[in-house]
């Protein structure tokens, strides 16, 4: 018997050039380099968030603290700034008292900053003491 050798050849053996790899890894890169640019945004705007929330949470203390003494009759309205006690520190608090249209009532307003003022850092709260 004889064995018949199949003179066709094909011409490209299975797999991947090193064309289409280096294409597919151009590609995998490009898209880490976005998921990574991502993260750390993600990062950014959480530490954001975090000092927003708790500059609301300081500024609800502060003005509970400046209605609770002002219905106690111990207010004090010299006292308009200053910096919280540890470990928040790194914020600030302004109270401003105007008047209103209606003379027993006054409207006041705290704002607790952080960081840059020009960066616009802050929140404000604004309530009416009568």
């Amino acid at each position: 018997m004889r064995e018949t050798v199949s003179s066709e050849r094909h011409p490209r053996a299975a797999g991947f050039t090193l064309l289409e790899v280096m294409i597919a890894l151009a590609i995998a890169g490009i898209a880490l380099i976005a998921l990574l640019s991502l993260s750390n945004r993600s990062i950014t705007v959480n530490e954001r968030l975090q000092k927003i929330t708790q500059a609301t949470l300081l500024a609800q203390d502060k003005m509970g603290e400046t209605e609770a003494a002002f219905e106690s009759g111990t207010l004090r309205e010299d006292e308009i700034e200053g910096v919280f006690d540890p470990p928040f520190e790194a914020f600030r608090w302004r109270i401003a008292y105007e008047p209103t249209p209606i003379t027993a009532i006054r409207m006041v307003t705290v704002r607790v900053l952080w960081g840059d003022e020009k960066k616009n850092e802050e929140v404000t709260i604004d309530s009416f003491l009568f």
